[in-house]
């Protein structure tokens, strides 16, 4: 899994590399990458989807809980 704040082509293929060392160790194949980040570029959203990379785009303000007021992860 790769976070950041906003996701690009470099982010996909920092991922890319991860999971294609990881696949190598075969009691960890096989190996899924998951890109999440608050804003995914379209580029890398085509980029990724080619390489059987998942996005998710994140609510950090949700995930932080500001419009509840009730801290859940940070």
């Amino acid at each position: 899994m790769e976070v950041k704040r906003r996701g690009d082509i470099d982010g996909v293929e920092q991922l890319t590399r991860y999971v294609d060392l990881l696949d190598r160790d075969p009691h960890l194949t096989p190996v899924r990458g998951v890109f999440a980040a608050q804003e995914i570029k379209p580029q890398a959203k085509v980029l990724a989807a080619d390489r059987g990379i998942r996005c998710v785009t994140l609510d950090y303000d949700g995930m932080k809980g500001i419009e509840s007021g009730a801290p859940r992860l940070f």
